[in-house]
């Protein structure tokens, strides 16, 4: 799909988390008296992780792919000098930004990883280029055309990255104590926790279901696409625990009020999809409002607290913050997409 719309909306998103990614927190900005560009003039830092140089690379390389695929008008080595170049610039200018945050270090390593892997996510992008004519004669067969689709399927990547979030509820978000107030309300027993995130992991799971039936194609095989992104979501979520702790304790998110929610959100969805599209649309919108609510009031989870301090793993930190303020938005953003498509397709006559 180079050049189109889709791949644009997702580098332009992608940036944008990367910006945040980088300046995590946000707060506490002040001027120490150095030149912003002073850090690449530092000797070669005496101790680097591992992880951080691997998050580093991988980060800008993702970059690097999306801007080759972004800029249909760029070929060859123009493609990749221009990958190159902005990769290499915005990791530049970030770094210099947190030359006025207390909580972040500036590092010519730093650079050098984003640098690299902005260079090999371009040259993989050339490789990948070929390959995606297929791509689009298979957005087109399974999902309806236009941008606001694309808007849709870009919605449905950041709730797959938001599974990224340890610390949330199975698919629960919009948990916006974090920005305006610490969690609050005291623990409760197990029981009433394992109903609020089997309730809250069901309503969930059902409205995205829903918001993504509304934009796959009226001949799509609706259900099986609703059953990969679900596999997508729990593979992601299994990956963010295998990196946070230890490979034994890659399902601990599987717990008995999870694993109810996910049964539960199945069933639903593979029988919701059968409503028409107007129908589903406003149950979605409406399940995404009540799981926000639950997350909200839902109580602490000492159990989750306890595994995740274990939690050791340098940039991936930062990361968290980022995947935090994503499920904090995310069904806010879905429920006004949710909106717009309705009297978009109103207006077309589709409902």
């Amino acid at each position: 799909m180079r050049g189109s719309p889709l791949a644009r909306l997702v580098l332009a998103v992608y940036m944008l988390l990367v910006v945040y990614a980088s300046l995590y927190p946000l707060v506490g900005w002040r001027d120490h008296g150095l030149w912003p560009l002073e850090f690449l003039l530092q000797p070669w830092p005496r101790h680097v992780l591992a992880f951080d140089v691997a998050a580093d690379f991988v980060g800008y390389a993702v970059l690097g792919l999306l801007a080759v695929l972004a800029w249909p008008r760029l070929r060859g080595g123009n493609a990749v000098l221009a990958a190159l170049a902005v990769g290499t610039l915005l990791s530049i200018a970030l770094e210099a930004a947190q030359t006025y945050l207390p909580s972040r270090v500036p590092s010519n390593v730093d650079v050098l990883c984003n640098a690299a892997g902005a260079l090999a996510g371009a040259l993989a992008g050339l490789a990948f280029a070929p390959m995606t004519p297929a791509l689009h004669g298979w957005r087109t067969r399974l999902f309806l055309p236009g941008a606001l689709s694309d808007v849709g399927l870009a919605l449905l990547g950041l709730w797959l990255f938001m599974q990224l979030n340890p610390a949330m509820l199975l698919f629960g978000g919009g948990d916006l104590r974090n920005l305006f107030a610490g969690a609050a309300g005291p623990a409760r027993a197990p029981e009433f926790f394992v109903a609020i995130e089997a309730v809250t992991a069901a309503a969930n799971l059902a409205a995205v279901a829903l918001l993504a039936s509304a934009v796959v194609a009226p001949n799509a095989p609706v259900r099986r696409l609703i059953l990969l992104l679900v596999v997508a979501a729990l593979g992601v979520k299994t990956l963010a625990f295998i990196i946070i702790l230890r490979a034994q304790d890659s399902f601990a998110w599987l717990t008995p009020g999870a694993l109810r929610g996910l049964g539960a959100g199945l069933a639903v969805s593979l029988l919701a999809v059968s409503l028409p599209r107007v129908a589903r649309m406003a149950a979605a919108a409406v399940l995404l409002m009540a799981a926000a609510v639950l997350v909200n009031l839902a109580p602490p989870n000492p159990y989750l607290a306890e595994i995740l301090r274990l939690w050791q793993q340098g940039h991936f930190l930062n990361f968290n913050g980022l995947t935090r303020l994503v499920s904090a938005l995310w069904p806010f953003a879905a429920i006004g997409y949710l909106i717009v498509l309705a009297a978009r397709r109103r207006d077309e006559g589709l409902l």
